[in-house]
């Protein structure tokens, strides 16, 4: 598959033509008011990108994972330093999903390890609700995702733990052989009204959903480099053979130097129960 020309990536470049596409690219700016206005196509070249997260499930969800890897698949090096294996267009390509989507998930490991925001700061967009999923509590109230700047902070957890900060939702969720299933988070984040659904990471969480039939896309961007060891992104129950490989339709696009490949995994979702049918 041949991957499409590059396109600037940041709204302070100047647009260049692209002959090959016909039109002229579009800065951000615009864009997450128009992907959240109508039906209406994005500018070029963002519809090709995220247009297809704006089509909503039979259960009116749209669940996106991301990771960010190296060419040879790792996530980050022997000691866990992860900073960065993507460059800006990569990082970028980030902060645009969390400016479309109404709330991003990271797992507990994560946000301790990283203590990420999960805000939008490179590129113009809203902030999303911000969730972790900490069944064990882990996550200091330090924490920066949970920063009181106006947006919806959540822990998805076990048992009756209390608040870490004020202002946080605490949601309790059941295990189900020690772990708590991807497919409860995401009912639990609907019921609070929240269709569109980013799972950040870490590699595990994600691994999880991919493994539960929870995803409808799967946005990895690669890196030119090699790690050569290190910690891996995607991990899976084991197979025998290749036949047995997910196989699923697949977009490239180019990002600066590095390529993000755009994975459909919509048609082996599984609906999240009792959100099935409802309208779009």
């Amino acid at each position: 598959m041949t991957a499409p020309p590059k396109h600037p990536e940041t709204a302070t470049e100047p647009a260049k033509f692209n002959p090959d596409a016909g039109s002229r690219p579009h800065t951000w700016a615009s864009v997450p008011s128009l992907f959240r206005a109508g039906t209406a196509p994005l500018p070029f070249p963002w519809e090709e990108r995220f247009g297809p997260l704006r089509r909503l499930g039979p259960d009116g969800l749209m669940i996106i994972g991301q990771l960010g890897q190296s060419l040879d698949g790792r996530i980050a090096t022997p000691t866990g330093h992860s900073h960065y294996i993507n460059g800006p267009a990569g990082i970028d390509h980030l902060h645009r999903i969390r400016a479309l989507v109404d709330v991003v998930l990271v797992g507990a490991g994560t946000a301790v390890a990283d203590d990420p925001q999960l805000t939008v700061r490179r590129v113009e967009g809203p902030h999303p609700a911000r969730a972790v999923l900490d069944p064990n509590g882990r996550l200091p109230a330090t924490a920066r995702m949970f920063a009181n700047d106006g947006v919806r902070r959540l822990v998805l957890t076990a048992g009756d733990a209390k608040a870490p900060t004020p202002g946080v939702e605490m949601v309790a969720l059941q295990r189900t052989n020690g772990q708590i299933e991807p497919a409860a988070i995401l009912a639990a984040l609907a019921e609070r009204g929240f269709k569109r659904i980013l799972i950040e990471g870490g590699a595990d969480t994600v691994s999880r959903f991919i493994a539960a039939k929870c995803l409808d896309r799967l946005h990895v961007v690669v890196a030119p480099m090699i790690l050569g060891s290190g910690r891996t992104g995607i991990s899976l129950p084991p197979i025998e053979t290749c036949d047995e490989a997910l196989r699923v339709p697949m977009h490239v696009h180019q990002l600066d130097d590095e390529v993000l490949y755009d994975c459909d995994l919509s048609a082996q979702r599984m609906p999240i129960g009792g959100f099935a049918n409802r309208s779009r």
